[in-house]
């Protein structure tokens, strides 16, 4: 078993996914800290499609996949911005809008192609084991890109996440930290398209949070929690698509899901509020 196991681990197929593992985990599980709190789960979806409309795209029109999912993904962020800025529509309305125009044309560009859907499929559910040395240096330069902005602007970022109008009230530019997590959200997903898949990486922009939220209220602790979620999903769907020869992402996916119902059933946070309740209730009988 040490020996089969050592011998998986040695071939380049396998490196190049366990790294992306890694970045995966860590890029989408940063971002996701921003979509739950700030309560747009739609952000990930929308993005996610985004990229897999753009891909789908430039495969339609032989473009290189990343490039045309990266530009539209930055597009679609350009515009979210604004249009839920200066409109009186709510932020959910707006994505939900962009969400269905992007699925619509994901799909007909789907319906088009003829002689790539199998690749336009990678894209869709992912392919760790068919990644590039290429795609892993993008991980590497995007990843490192999100965690040197969050480093530097933790501060403003956390204003941000609390209120956007009392952060611009205090002097936060609050408008430009958002955006910049727009458009460093579609980065991220974009680049992670063939790890875990357009249609399926949204899970990992919204479930790291989601487990994260269920065990602490400190902030940094919140990006540490979801980090290492983001990352033990990812490795560990991985290996159970390799053990059990299934699709890498849905794996992956999976996996994220099963820890944040472990994370939900044992919340010392939930445990905490179910004893102040069952107090509340002693103190009111009582009375």
């Amino acid at each position: 078993m040490v020996d089969q196991l050592t011998q998986i681990l040695s071939y380049p197929p396998i490196h190049r996914a366990i790294i992306a593992c890694v970045l995966c985990g860590v890029s989408c599980s940063l971002l996701s800290v921003f979509v739950v709190l700030m309560k747009m789960p739609l952000i990930g979806v929308s993005m996610s499609h985004a990229a897999f409309a753009g891909a789908v795209l430039g495969m339609l029109f032989g473009l290189n996949p990343f490039l045309s999912g990266f530009i539209l993904c930055l597009f679609v962020a350009g515009v979210l911005g604004p249009l839920s800025d200066r409109t009186d529509m709510a932020p959910e309305n707006v994505l939900g809008l962009i969400f269905s125009f992007l699925i619509g044309l994901a799909f007909l560009g789907m319906g088009i192609l003829t002689r790539t859907k199998a690749s336009a499929l990678n894209l869709m559910w992912g392919s760790l084991l068919s990644l590039s040395g290429l795609d892993i240096v993008v991980l590497v330069l995007i990843t490192s890109v999100l965690i040197l902005f969050v480093s530097l602007f933790f501060k403003e970022i956390r204003s941000v996440l609390f209120h956007r109008k009392l952060a611009a009230v205090s002097g936060v530019p609050e408008r430009l930290i958002y955006y910049a997590l727009l458009f460093l959200t579609g980065a991220v997903v974009s680049s992670n398209l063939a790890t875990v898949g357009g249609l399926l990486i949204f899970a990992l922009l919204v479930q790291p949070g989601a487990t994260a939220l269920q065990l602490t209220y400190n902030l940094k602790h919140f990006f540490l929690i979801s980090a290492g979620s983001g990352i033990g999903a990812c490795v560990s769907g991985l290996i159970l698509s390799y053990i059990f020869d299934l699709p890498s992402g849905a794996s992956v996916v999976l996996m994220a899901t099963s820890i944040f119902a472990a994370a939900y059933i044992f919340s010392p946070k939930r445990r905490s509020l179910r004893i102040k309740e069952r107090n509340l209730c002693h103190e009111n009988d009582s009375g």
